[in-house]
């Protein structure tokens, strides 16, 4: 399983890290601003780095945590005495496989993944179904779904235990979605993943004794900079008018855990909570001015690309106002949608401003 977002940096950390490391010592403070999948703090974690990790969307805060917030494998306490009651455990697994295998054989319901993203649901406001998800994907995700916040609402779980397996659904049901590369919209038939049966995995977790030295936060990157003190600041902003919270409602819903109105053709969440100015030209830089301004921060690395709605002439001269620039380029392979007729490759900075 793996990410699917668009601007991920799956592909570049290490050209990210590495500049980085030029940058900040290690056991520096790194705040990663808009850390999106979370790659790049996991990586900077495991540099031993101190990380500030911040997003918007709270699909990000579940990856943060679990990239951050381990030091060792969950035990679920409460919810293992809870289950083994009803379904029989296996001693030879630990206690997160055998909390996974319950959920894997959870019966599937038709519920509301069921009946707002799949061809055999009937959408509350359309007359024509959706197809996100195999109906029988889109039945156990709501099985799933059901029985974690009924675990949440019991107490149950920790926080860190509940984010991790808000995480382990996301990444599960983001493997066999029927998309073909955001959630603006849906692929007319199935095919490939997408006709795959669902199935949670235990994630990967880097377990460290430095859980303490890690933060993690949700909220808008400019109203929250004055609250953040760091060596430096990572920002990798949207590049595009295309707003992640649109473009990726239904993960968002998935790490919510709730039931939103789903709105017209793509059962769009109301998403306006969750309005990026980065997406915007005309408001881009009067946030970035306020997040350099009142952040105690005097380096930040900047990713940008091409693609952006500035130029890089443009964004260089709105970032020449609060210090020196210094900026790195490469080529990398686009993010594309199956039937994106962009080129296949694109210049990409990594820009760096000292106040």
């Amino acid at each position: 399983m793996g990410y699917r977002y668009i601007g991920s940096k799956v592909k570049i950390v290490d050209k990210v890290i590495n500049k980085i490391s030029e940058l900040c010592m290690e056991g520096g403070t790194v705040c990663d601003l808009m850390s999106g999948t979370g790659v790049v703090s996991s990586e900077l974690r495991k540099r031993e780095y101190r990380v500030i990790a911040n997003d918007l969307m709270t699909y990000s805060y579940h990856h943060s945590i679990v990239n951050l917030k381990f030091s060792k494998q969950p035990e679920f306490n409460k919810l293992i005495n809870y289950i083994s009651n009803k379904y029989e455990l296996d001693s030879n697994k630990s206690p997160y496989e055998n909390v996974i295998n319950f959920l894997n054989n959870i019966k599937p319901i038709q519920g509301y993944f069921w009946k707002e993203f799949s061809v055999e649901g009937t959408p509350s406001n359309m007359g024509k179904s959706r197809n996100y998800f195999h109906p029988e994907n889109a039945k156990k995700i709501d099985g799933i779904r059901y029985i974690i916040n009924i675990f949440w609402k019991e107490e149950l779980l920790s926080n860190y235990e509940y984010s991790l397996l808000q995480h382990d659904l996301i990444m599960a049901s983001n493997d066999v979605a029927n998309i073909a590369g955001t959630y603006g919209h849906y692929m007319a038939k199935l095919n490939g993943r997408a006709l795959s049966a669902i199935r949670l995995e235990c994630s990967n977790l880097f377990l460290k004794e430095d859980i303490d030295n890690h933060i993690v936060m949700q909220g808008y990157a400019e109203k929250i900079a004055s609250n953040i003190q760091c060596d430096l600041c990572y920002i990798d902003p949207p590049y595009m008018k295309r707003q992640y919270a649109a473009n990726y409602h239904i993960l968002e819903t998935l790490a919510r855990g709730d039931e939103p109105e789903a709105i017209g053709i793509s059962g769009l969440r109301p998403w306006r909570d969750q309005y990026s100015n980065f997406c915007t030209k005309t408001k881009i830089r009067q946030s970035m001015k306020d997040i350099v301004e009142n952040m105690n921060c005097n380096n930040f690395l900047i990713s940008y690309s091409e693609d952006g709605l500035l130029s890089i002439e443009d964004f260089q001269t709105l970032l020449s106002n609060f210090g020196d620039i210094y900026i790195d380029s490469f080529i990398h392979k686009r993010f594309k949608s199956n039937n994106s007729r962009l080129k296949n490759e694109l210049t990409e900075y990594l820009i760096y401003l000292q106040k």
